[in-house]
């Protein structure tokens, strides 16, 4: 009976998750068809828009061409009609001059007729039809104004839709995720000469299978990339994967998108946990400030409470713990640590893998500590003081020092004091080590042998500090890791 019904859970779980991937597949594809519809009319408008445009074109050529047809005509009849005109003036003075000499010489007296042929001869030397050009000054030829659209022609009857780019193709087994960095490569099916750019997307997700109709993270763009890869920098990963697609672009038009791709973004990522920190620790987020007010406040609360006995909802305790300089408390009271060790912890153990994680401390606070911790280390334990955490100190009271804490017992560092630290915990090898983050020098090894889940933990006096997460093991680190594996230095274990 148990077998079965064992059997018909796991039937019901894949069902579940078929259903749910049916579900979102349907999703997807009713959206797809939304989307399809707007773009169809996007681009129908588009086309006729372009249309209209080159009528336009057109049209305005032809009225600036006939204007132009028009202005010659205009200015070869103005020179035809004035040159006809010139020169039926010409003719008709010289028929009258020809008329004077035929009756010159009719004349039969020799005293006139020599006076009259002088007078003609000098009225034919002066006479404009002697003086006229018989050339003519325009062709009545329009030939240079002729067209010939054949070329146009052929050209608008070749007018098809934009080429659009060829989909690339993710090459999964080029990409790499290393050093909260992750670099995509991709390419064509066929060498394109015409592609100009391409756009990139990610986005997080805590989902590995296809896409689901609501993410929880909006997607990234990266535009106007010249190569076939592209590294992302500076990433905090604080969700499983990431998921890549990419489209070619050329001057005037985008491919599709290739199909996702989907790669692993592994890292140690926690919280701090406010409710196991002491009274004196203000704690917002991954930032944690000495508040010496802390534990009075509570005291007079406390106070305050029992003389009064007011309601829980009411309470000065209540209306203290949300206010803006207190976080709400997770566990109760008695897990706080209290008196002396100023301590929290993350909210998320480790048992298993290789973790990394970074903190930024003020150099002044007047003391500070960075490590692991178990389970049971006590309330009233100080990081370092007992075999159940291990830790780099920072003391400034007094005289400055810094020093590896373990069991209550302690090695001072001969080393620069960084402003931001990087702890590695490789639970399986026992080992934890603090590197100057900026430098990724090792500080100090603890090598030991973890029998239990470990947990980030924190202490500080009159300071504060802050922790970055969702950090991968820098290649640094390991190959450090690697070349001080077994050896025995001055980072050796405290015992």
């Amino acid at each position: 009976m148990g077998d079965q019904k064992e059997s018909l859970r796991k039937i019901t779980t894949t069902l579940a998750l078929k259903n749910e991937e049916i579900t979102n597949f349907i999703c997807c594809q009713k959206q797809s068809l939304e989307n399809l519809e707007g773009n169809s009319s996007r681009v129908q408008e588009d086309l006729e828009t372009e249309f209209s445009s080159l009528h336009s074109v057109l049209d305005d050529m032809k009225d600036s061409m006939v204007t132009r047809i028009k202005q010659e005509r205009a200015s070869r009849t103005y020179e035809l009609q004035s040159q006809l005109s010139a020169c039926s003036k010409a003719l008709e003075s010289s028929e009258e001059l020809l008329e004077v000499a035929n009756q010159t010489l009719c004349s039969s007296e020799a005293d006139d007729f020599t006076q009259a042929a002088k007078d003609i001869k000098d009225s034919v030397t002066m006479a404009s039809a002697f003086r006229l050009s018989l050339k003519a000054k325009a062709t009545d030829s329009m030939s240079h104004m002729m067209v010939d659209f054949t070329q146009e022609r052929e050209m608008l009857q070749a007018i098809k839709f934009l080429p659009v780019p060829a989909t690339p193709e993710i090459l999964v087994s080029e990409c790499q995720v290393c050093d909260n960095t992750v670099t995509v490569q991709w390419a064509l099916p066929e060498p394109d000469s015409k592609i100009d750019h391409y756009d990139l997307e990610h986005r997080r997700t805590n989902h590995e299978g296809p896409p689901r109709a609501r993410e929880d993270y909006p997607w990234m763009v990266v535009e106007g990339i010249r190569e076939t890869e592209y590294t992302l920098t500076g990433l905090r990963f604080d969700t499983r994967y990431m998921t890549f697609r990419v489209k070619a672009c050329n001057k005037a038009v985008a491919g599709e998108f290739s199909e996702l791709v989907t790669l692993e973004t592994h890292a140690f990522l926690f919280k701090l946990d406010a409710g196991s920190a002491h009274q004196n620790l203000k704690v917002e987020d991954l930032s944690v400030e000495w508040d010496s007010c802390g534990g009075k406040v509570v005291q007079d609360i406390r106070k305050d409470k029992n003389r009064t006995n007011q309601s829980p909802m009411h309470s000065p305790a209540r209306t203290a713990m949300n206010s803006p300089k207190r976080v709400p408390s997770a566990r109760v009271g008695r897990d706080r640590f209290t008196a002396e060790s100023y301590t929290v912890l993350g909210d998320t153990f480790i048992d298993a893998g290789q973790q990394y994680w970074e903190v930024r401390f003020d150099k002044e606070s007047k003391a500070f500590a960075v490590g692991l911790a178990l389970r049971n280390l006590g309330r009233f334990d100080q990081l370092g003081k007992s075999n159940a955490s291990w830790c780099i100190h920072l003391n400034n009271w007094l005289q400055q020092s810094l020093t590896a804490k373990h069991n209550n017992k302690a090695r001072t560092l001969d080393c620069p004091i960084p402003d931001r630290i990087g702890v590695y915990c490789n639970y399986e090898e026992g080992a934890l080590s603090f590197y100057n983050a900026r430098t990724k020098t090792l500080m100090h090894t603890f090598r030991t042998k973890f029998t239990q889940p470990v947990i980030p933990a924190f202490s500080v006096w009159n300071g504060s500090f802050s922790v970055q997460t969702g950090l991968q093991v820098p290649s640094a680190v390991q190959s450090s890791q690697r070349k001080n594996s077994g050896t025995s230095s001055s980072n050796a274990s405290l015992t």
